[in-house]
């Protein structure tokens, strides 16, 4: 399945537009309060099939992890459950700090 990609660049610049991506977090909770997108909200991994009603179907969802490979399985999980603009942010929040925002910590 192919899974929508957008480089931590192009987030940067998407974000300062209206309406604002809904920006899902799918690290531990640890990883997120180390490092983070400014309002993304968490919600871990191993979670998500339980808190699908946070959610909404209808809205651009851009999905963040450390280096892009959780943030996928995320992604593909929203589209079989039947999510339609669900993108994944390549390269994670690494790419994020190297990118876009130095003063976000690397691990």
């Amino acid at each position: 399945m192919a899974i929508k990609q957008i480089s931590a660049s192009a987030l940067k610049a998407r974000i300062q537009d209206e309406p604002q991506p809904f920006l899902l977090d799918v690290r531990e909770p640890n990883e997120f309060h180390y490092a983070s997108i400014k309002n993304s909200v968490l919600i871990p991994l191993n979670q998500i099939p339980h808190r699908l009603d946070e959610l909404d179907p209808q809205q651009e969802i851009v999905v963040i992890c450390h280096h892009g490979v959780r943030s996928r399985q995320a992604c593909m999980y929203l589209v079989n459950s039947g999510f339609k603009n669900v993108t994944n942010l390549a390269g994670g929040i690494d790419a994020w700090s190297c990118d876009c925002d130095t003063s976000v910590p690397r691990y």
